[in-house]
């Protein structure tokens, strides 16, 4: 099913994954742009790897993880004009979620139902291009990034942990040492990536219902759903335990962690239903008893970023703000800056470098002062390659 293409324009992006000098840039249920972008004022397009059903990946060493529907994916990148497919796992996920709407698996037949799309494991039975209105997936932050570009062992030799890349905020998808971690409406799914040519299914630990997103942060497991947030021990990477839960109202919710505090967006939407548009920060030193510190509105919050003391929080179509969040009390009286003129989604913060996403397109912006950004380039929606 997997089937490299000729550089193609930005139609409905979705996630963003950054490795080295390359750039991912996931089609909504369609595939992955491979972008190098060592210069960041001139990124070049190098292939797409049309992926029926995708909406996630990860990067270990030279491999690339990637879902199509119901399947893991483990891709060769190693000449990223060249994607190879080395495995793959069928049927591992049972279910899963677009912003705006979900797919189920058949087990007994092997089809998918995703709204008017119906495909099947073997076979797609109609044009995917057509009448699908998916919405938005987000991304997702892992804690290590490889500055150069592909580099580490061979793809078929032992990893101990390889170099990982680093994604946005609503990421369902995140690397820790010899894992795969992986969530879906209802479950953790772990896979081992010890060679990670050849990953393995190795567990599955159940939930409930409506679970959204998931964030690796110092031996811990921030697992974002649209009722509150899961905090799982990941001390070992072969068996997360649970420790506690931080709820709030039913809203859509990403959540990111830095010096012991995590930033929670919860926001209306199509699927998650809620009510709230806000900003939750809450204490995780004591991960087994999370405890609010406050809440503050916002207008329609997607991702967020955090390098401290910088937040930066895309709210949809009012654009990206900037909090100063040194004085946690007070972030609302912060406003660093508010650029109003994208429709953003999901932001990375790299340092002196930010990366955004949006409906319209991504961007690439110095942020050396958080209060001025400075595009560097623009790759729009629509934009012939």
């Amino acid at each position: 099913m997997v089937k490299n293409e000729s550089p193609r324009a930005l139609e409905r992006p979705g996630k963003m994954y950054i490795k080295g000098d390359y750039l991912f840039v996931n089609e909504i249920k369609s595939g992955i742009h491979i972008i190098n972008n060592k210069d960041k004022s001139h990124p070049e397009f190098i292939t797409f790897i049309r992926i029926p059903g995708n909406g996630d990946m990860a990067v270990r060493d030279n491999i690339l993880y990637a879902d199509s529907f119901s399947d893991l994916l483990a891709i060769d990148i190693s000449d990223p004009s060249n994607p190879k497919e080395m495995q793959r796992i069928k049927n591992v996920f049972k279910n899963g979620l677009f912003d705006g709407g979900t797919w189920t698996l058949n087990e007994t037949t092997g089809a998918i139902n995703d709204q008017n799309v119906d495909f099947v494991t073997e076979t797609v039975t109609v044009n995917c291009e057509e009448g699908v209105n998916p919405g938005w997936w987000g991304g997702w932050m892992n804690d290590s990034f490889a500055q150069s570009s592909f580099s580490g062992s061979s793809s078929s030799a032992p990893s101990s942990g390889g170099s990982s890349g680093k994604a946005g905020s609503m990421a369902r998808f995140a690397l820790h040492q010899n894992f795969l971690y992986t969530v879906t409406q209802n479950s953790l799914h772990l896979f081992d990536v010890a060679i990670p040519s050849k990953p393995k299914d190795f567990s599955t630990i159940n939930f409930g219902w409506g679970i959204e997103t998931i964030f690796p942060h110092d031996n811990k497991l921030f697992i974002g759903s649209n009722t509150g947030m899961f905090i799982f021990d990941n001390s070992n990477p072969a068996e997360p335990k649970q420790l506690s839960t931080f709820q709030h109202g039913r809203a859509c919710d990403p959540v990111v962690v830095q010096d012991n505090i995590a930033y929670v967006t919860i926001r209306t939407g199509t699927f998650c239903q809620g009510s709230q548009n806000q900003l939750d920060l809450v204490d995780v030193s004591n991960p087994s008893s999370p405890q609010l510190i406050k809440s503050y509105q916002m207008e329609n919050p997607h991702g967020l970023s955090i390098d401290s003391p910088t937040l930066f929080l895309c709210e949809g179509e009012h654009g990206l703000k900037v909090f100063d969040v040194k004085d946690k009390f007070k972030i609302d009286k912060n406003l660093l800056a508010h650029f109003k003129d994208m429709d953003a989604f999901d932001v990375i913060s790299l340092g002196k470098t930010l990366l955004l996403i949006g409906k319209d397109g991504f961007y690439q912006y110095d942020s050396s002062n958080p209060k001025d950004l400075r595009l560097l380039s623009k790759i729009p929606v629509g934009k012939a390659i």
